[in-house]
């Protein structure tokens, strides 16, 4: 029998999915995923090694799904992957009243549409999983796209971003802003891999001006907002800032604020609240966001604690991805 984490918490609600898409049991689900070619469990930890059990029986049941719906394109099993993920969802949580779990089958979707061109981990250098994230997308996302998907990391500080660049294979990116002409200029790149890796453009800015700068020259159309050291500071002004501009000039922007859900990072209103809560950086996230996630960018145990399940919020879209291109690729 599958166990997992808070499965008392959450067992009645994954029951009744598997009884609306007749599947005997998680078990039997992962058997379907396994005799089309593909392990979503297994997928899922490799994505995030530290996830827990709760994130892998989640998107086991997602890919079951994919397969009972007869889902043909990722682009549909990402979708039927966010219903499993939602399902796993502690019912009353942050992550429930948010839609979390559908909100990530959203997200994957829109990355693995022909129509998305750029995708953006904003101050995606700050933690190693906006990495762990970038690098699954990067490995699977353009195996099904007709048009590749390009991505980058984006965030405050040059340094953080080169040596994340050069632990990871990926291209850093310096700039140097010219704050009197509103000019971009690209005055270094710096490959480290080869491969899929290579292709990830990793940019370091001073500020919140160059940052929205390197979301128009690379023509971001999704992004993903970290939640940590430099939340007030970088990424939430960027994204807010960045979706003003580009509807401006009547372009699509989705936008997703990562993280927050508490209170507890940088409040001080409504403390331990818990769904009701506004803390700054969550506040902040509402004002932007087309789809708000919570819990860490990294941390298995912070999003388990929203009630989505122990895996960080920037993995799981690489996990997302990755399930959903086996799931097309098995037919």
């Amino acid at each position: 029998m599958a166990e997992f984490e808070g499965k008392e918490r959450r067992i009645e609600r994954i029951e009744q999915t598997l009884a609306q898409y007749q599947i005997e049991s998680l078990e039997a689900a992962r058997e379907l995923c396994q005799s089309r070619g593909f392990d979503p469990h297994d997928i899922t930890l490799t994505t995030q090694p530290i996830a827990f059990e709760n994130a892998a029986w989640a998107y086991v049941l997602g890919g079951a799904i994919a397969i009972k719906k007869q889902d043909k394109t990722a682009e549909q099993a990402a979708l039927s992957i966010g219903e499993a993920l939602q399902s796993f969802c502690v019912p009353g949580s942050v992550a429930d009243q948010r839609k979390v779990g559908l909100g990530h089958g959203q997200l994957a979707s829109r990355l693995l549409s022909t129509q998305s061109d750029c995708f953006c981990f904003l101050a995606g250098h700050e933690s190693y999983a906006a990495a762990e994230g970038a690098i699954k997308i990067s490995e699977y996302a353009n195996q099904v796209r007709s048009k590749p998907l390009r991505l980058i990391l984006n965030g405050l500080g040059k340094d953080a971003a080169y040596m994340i660049a050069r632990m990871n294979g990926f291209t850093y990116v310096q700039t140097q802003f010219d704050y009197q002409t509103g000019e971009l200029n690209i005055t270094r790149e710096k490959v480290f891999g080869k491969g899929h890796r290579a292709t990830i453009r990793c940019y370091g800015t001073d500020d919140v001006v160059e940052g929205v700068a390197v979301m128009h020259h690379e023509g971001v159309d999704i992004s993903i907002t970290g939640n940590s050291t430099n939340a007030a500071r970088f990424q939430h002004p960027v994204a807010g800032s960045y979706k003003k501009e580009r509807l401006l000039l009547g372009k699509e922007y989705f936008s997703v604020a990562s993280g927050g859900g508490t209170g507890r990072t940088m409040h001080p209103d409504n403390v331990g609240a818990g769904p009701a809560s506004y803390g700054l950086t969550d506040t902040m996230g509402r004002m932007h966001c087309d789809a708000q996630f919570a819990g860490s960018s990294s941390v298995p145990a912070h999003v388990e604690m929203m009630g989505l399940v122990g895996m960080g919020n920037n993995p799981m879209v690489g996990a997302s991805v990755a399930v959903s291109v086996a799931v097309e690729q098995s037919q």
